[in-house]
């Protein structure tokens, strides 16, 4: 996708989900598609509409534990300086993954290539089954226009996530 430089964000603020972590109606809320703006509330909890997921769902739940999430931090570092995308910050979670990255591809892209490449690497380092279902579709791509969006979504990322798991900051980088 190519863009116009004058409406080129600064940078993008994305998050994608594991496979079955992060179901409508679950208790913590989720949000919608429609609705995805940031700082844009939850919904409520609603146990038939997670009742309902749940029954969709074609595989299990797969949780990012320790392991797996050493692998993706590092398959992100390497995608990002392969791709000469610059990453800003990055937190790997049981549940889900925040990273805010400056590039001019597109954010689809940059998301589609790290969900990607992270399932390759956690196939060959953990051996598992290479159709596992680890991801759900899509994900939040949020643009940041200015140094502050940037900031808040890095210190969001970072410092806001709960209990530290596997992050990345390369706000210091040389």
């Amino acid at each position: 996708m190519e863009f116009n430089l004058s409406s080129q964000p600064l940078a993008y603020f994305l998050t994608w989900t594991a496979y079955g972590a992060w179901l409508h109606g679950r208790e913590k809320g989720s949000v919608e598609k429609s609705g995805n703006l940031f700082g844009t509330p939850v919904l409520p909890p609603d146990p038939i509409l997670e009742a309902i997921m749940l029954d969709r769902m074609i595989a299990d739940p797969y949780e990012l534990n320790e392991p797996r999430r050493n692998v993706v931090l590092d398959t992100l570092l390497e995608v990002a300086q392969y791709r000469r995308w610059n990453l800003i910050a990055a937190h790997i979670r049981s549940t889900h993954v925040h990273v805010v990255v400056q590039s001019m591809t597109s954010p689809e892209k940059i998301m589609s290539d790290f969900k990607a490449y992270s399932s390759r690497r956690l196939s060959e380092r953990l051996e598992e089954n290479k159709d596992t279902k680890r991801w759900t579709q899509h994900g939040s791509t949020r643009y940041l226009w200015t140094e502050d969006q940037i900031s808040e979504a890095v210190e969001y990322t970072l410092e806001r996530q709960g209990t530290v798991m596997n992050r990345y900051d390369g706000r210091n980088r040389a």
